[in-house]
């Protein structure tokens, strides 16, 4: 046991997380209101961190989704592959009208004093309409699975979808995987679908069952309804205000082992300074802090999380899974897109305290 955590050491998968996929259209630097073309990303909070553990870090994953037979399921779906991500579809057929539609993210990018905008088109989608029962865990965690993930953007999407991912965890937990949730709270997803008193009921019953937390003192406060403590942090990059509610959390929840955020202080959307922390079996752990020189933002949160699990899943120290978390999250903003380009020479050069020198 390490980490306060019984992580399995052979599992047929490392990881499988469940979520919507989506695609994300991005204009660059321009406001969608002014753009005349777009790259297309895919993404998902769950996607993007089995994503970033394949193709990186060189992980076997899995991702429970749903998937709608039309080109934009076949353009996602193109991609999921091509990150080396194993799927476990549940079908949709699209009418040629209305859907079943995979869920679409329109995101500028911002620049300097113009922050980047996020808005959804994720009418009739079909991740929406998954069920308990959609999947079949058995089969899916048949040869082995030592981490499961998935998150609040999923479980805020219908009445249903916190059932599915509750049947998954138990599910994960009978095969002897680790659970993790990421809270990562969206108000525009919860405002419509009875706002943060719905989520506080529902994330409350989806983290009984998990064993690392992701999210920050916002998710914390808004997603499980923790007030915060009276201690106002100096700065963004100041632990003390989400070490101050972890007490609460384990009150909340006492099986939760470790919680674990990104910290970031904006100066302009191209430039942050970035930082992590993880409170871990009683300990708190602290990455360095950097400057960033962003590119793109959006994903950044789960290049931290998805190098960190990686630290865990290998028993490294706590301390070199905070700084490999931090550093290939801090990588992630360097790309456009929300899903890896580093490799994981390059995260571990930057964990070890790398610089940006030339490499020939």
């Amino acid at each position: 046991m390490k980490y306060g955590l019984n992580i399995l050491q052979e599992g047929a998968l490392d990881f499988v997380s469940l979520g919507a996929l989506v695609h994300r259209l991005d204009p660059g630097i321009i406001p969608f209101r002014k753009a005349t073309e777009c790259q297309i990303h895919t993404s998902g909070g769950e996607f993007n961190v089995a994503a970033n553990l394949s193709d990186c870090f060189r992980m076997r994953t899995g991702m429970a989704s749903a998937m709608v037979d039309y080109p934009i399921g076949d353009l996602i779906a193109e991609r999921v592959r091509a990150m080396g991500v194993k799927p476990f579809y549940k079908h949709f057929k699209h009418d040629g009208v209305n859907g079943p539609n995979m869920a679409t993210v329109y995101s500028d990018r911002g620049h300097g004093v113009r922050a980047p905008v996020v808005f959804y088109n994720r009418c009739n989608e079909a991740a929406a309409q998954l069920k308990p029962g959609d999947f079949n865990w058995k089969s899916i965690f048949a040869g082995g699975v030592r981490w499961f993930h998935s998150g609040g953007i999923f479980a805020a999407l219908s009445p249903t979808t916190s059932d599915v991912i509750i049947e998954a965890m138990t599910a994960a937990k009978a095969a002897g995987a680790i659970v993790s949730f990421d809270l990562n709270y969206r108000a525009k997803l919860w405002n419509i679908s009875g706002g943060q008193d719905r989520a506080v009921a529902v994330l409350d019953r989806i983290v009984k069952n998990v064993d690392v937390l992701v999210g920050n003192e916002e998710d914390l406060q808004l997603g499980l309804g923790i007030p915060g403590p009276e201690v106002a942090a100096k700065s963004k990059l100041d632990p003390s205000t989400f070490l101050g509610m972890i007490d609460k959390v384990i009150k909340k929840h006492p099986q939760v082992k470790i919680v674990a955020t990104t910290l970031r202080e904006v100066h302009s959307t191209n430039r942050h300074t970035w930082g992590a922390v993880a409170w871990i079996d009683g300990k708190t752990y602290m990455a360095p802090t950097c400057e960033l020189d962003v590119i793109d933002r959006v994903g950044g949160g789960d290049g931290y999380a998805a190098g960190f699990f990686y630290g865990l899943l290998t028993g490294q120290s706590p301390e070199d899974a905070v700084k490999l978390g931090w550093a290939h999250g801090a990588l992630l903003t360097t790309f456009p897109g929300d899903t890896t380009m580093a490799t994981l020479e390059q995260v571990q050069a930057l964990a070890q305290g790398g610089s940006a020198r030339i490499q020939r």
